[in-house]
């Protein structure tokens, strides 16, 4: 079993900068990458960021050049560095990790409990 403890959202101004983490533990082997989502009430879940095991990263576009994702592979954790937010970024921030774990089973993905990110105009 794997567990993800998010932590660092929040309420900020526009403008403001926010870093969300995302700590795995548990029966994991290997971490093939880890990243954000983030939803709105009504509308569809949206990537925000994705990191693999060797730092090949993605980011929507909404995001690009504000954003930066990065990983701690000892520490199996996650960053996500939200520089110049903006009203639009307000929503709930879920992480992922999709993991081989070691009894061997398939990969899979993981998810963290969502934490609200608000920013304000």
């Amino acid at each position: 079993q794997v567990q993800l403890v998010e932590s660092g959202g929040g309420l900020v101004q526009a403008g403001g900068s926010l870093r969300l983490s995302c700590a795995a533990s548990g029966s994991i082997a290997s971490i093939y990458s880890m990243g954000w989502y983030r939803q709105v009430a009504g509308q569809q879940r949206e990537l925000v960021a994705r990191i693999t095991s060797d730092g090949n990263t993605n980011y929507a576009d909404s995001v690009k050049g504000r954003f930066t994702i990065s990983r701690d592979n000892a520490k199996n954790t996650g960053y996500l560095q939200m520089n110049s937010l903006k009203p639009e970024d307000t929503a709930v921030y879920l992480c992922y990790v999709f993991v081989r774990p070691r009894s061997g089973a398939a990969a899979y993905n993981y998810w963290g409990q969502g934490t609200q990110v608000s920013v304000s105009s």
